[in-house]
């Protein structure tokens, strides 16, 4: 199973094609790929269930598979760029990343693995940051890279840019929204190569993926996840930035926030940060000192996928309609599921399967889903 802690992995190849094809299939995202190993034992067994189902949960047509030819060129056309489709509890996968609940399966990376190792911090911010606040990031980064700490961020305008270069020479790593053939923004393909050296690029999208507006959350829980906190610099209301902040600490990572003028819009959002509890930062060590406790702590890591498939009873009509008949539009808890269906918790597992892989089905964090 792929949550046995502390166990190391290291996929075949073929073990890897198939989390590959698995992870690539219509409807598969992270949370399904984990129920679906830990359901049916590996990639293989699941990728033989994905049309049966989908159809047993309602869908007029099965989803589109990966084939096996696509996942090889895939994983070949990376190879070519120096990315490699690495799995949690491997060589050079962010070992914090890896803890989170929805981790991608498969981390396309590139650069220097042993950065990706080391213990880093996040720092976000506008992208129409003032002069203060960009000296202040290259600061900032500058003096953690000092103490040891990678930097991590989105490659995007402004603050993340500021961050990645000050910090470049000790090792930065860049979370892309896009593919690694589709780097946003376009201008930033020079900045990047820089990072390469001493740090990286990571991303969990297929290489000719173009980013689009939903694509930025989903990178932002890859940029918290894999670090110790996350610093945010001039945020405005309801910027991107505050949607890192509030999965940091969603993850359980600490969060912090640079003040800034009451008059200026761009410091609205990390002043409100910091009126919630995030810890008001003024220089590196008030961060320094904070994730010094969380360092000592191990990192329990993803374990390995199991080899024979896990016996499996198609659940019967009436506990698949008390089940459905529960949820709606508004989120609900698994165990709250369990409990009110009265039935066990592998036939409610299955179940959501069966309607996710149907398209129907939303899971969100903290163990909750509901209907689409």
């Amino acid at each position: 199973m792929i949550d046995t802690p502390n166990a190391p992995i290291h996929l075949t190849d073929e073990q890897r094609r198939n989390w590959l094809r698995l992870i690539r299939s219509e409807h598969v995202g992270p949370r399904t790929f984990r129920a679906l190993i830990n359901q049916f034992g590996n990639a293989r067994a699941a990728l033989e269930r994905l049309p049966d189902l989908a159809r047993r949960g309602g869908a007029p047509r099965s989803g589109r598979i990966c084939s096996a030819e696509e996942a090889e060129q895939e994983i070949v056309r990376g190879s070519r760029i120096g990315v490699a489709l690495v799995a949690p509890g491997e060589p050079g996968y962010p070992p914090r990343l890896a803890t989170i609940d929805d981790a991608p399966p498969l981390l396309g990376m590139r650069g220097n693995r042993v950065a990706m190792a080391r213990p880093m911090i996040a720092i976000v911010g506008s992208r129409n940051a003032s002069g203060a606040g960009l000296k202040f990031a290259e600061t900032l980064a500058r003096e953690l890279a000092d103490a040891e700490f990678v930097l991590i961020s989105g490659l995007a305008r402004g603050v993340d840019q500021a961050a990645h270069r000050a910090s470049a020479a000790a090792g930065s790593v860049a979370v892309l929204a896009g593919g690694h053939e589709r780097i946003y923004p376009p201008e930033h393909e020079d900045l990047l190569l820089d990072l390469l050296a001493f740090g990286g690029a990571i991303s969990e999208m297929p290489l000719g993926h173009v980013p689009r507006a939903k694509d930025f959350p989903r990178r932002n829980r890859l940029i918290s996840g894999a670090a110790l906190g996350v610093v945010v610099i001039e945020a405005a209301e309801r910027s991107g930035s505050l949607i890192t902040a509030r999965m940091a600490a969603e993850q359980g990572r600490e969060v912090f926030a640079v003040p800034g003028s009451p008059l200026d819009p761009r410091a609205a959002g990390t002043n409100r940060l910091i009126k919630q509890g995030a810890t008001l930062v003024t220089e590196a060590a008030d961060i320094i000192n904070a994730v010094a406790p969380i360092m000592e702590r191990p990192v329990d890591l993803p374990g390995r996928e199991a080899e024979d498939e896990v016996s499996f009873n198609e659940p019967d009509a009436s506990d698949r309609a008390r089940i459905i008949a529960l949820l709606g539009p508004s989120p609900v808890g698994i165990d709250d599921l369990i409990r009110l269906a009265k039935v066990s918790p592998t036939t409610v597992r299955v179940v959501l399967l069966e309607l996710e892989l149907a398209g129907r089905l939303e899971r969100h964090g903290g163990g909750l889903v509901s209907m689409m």
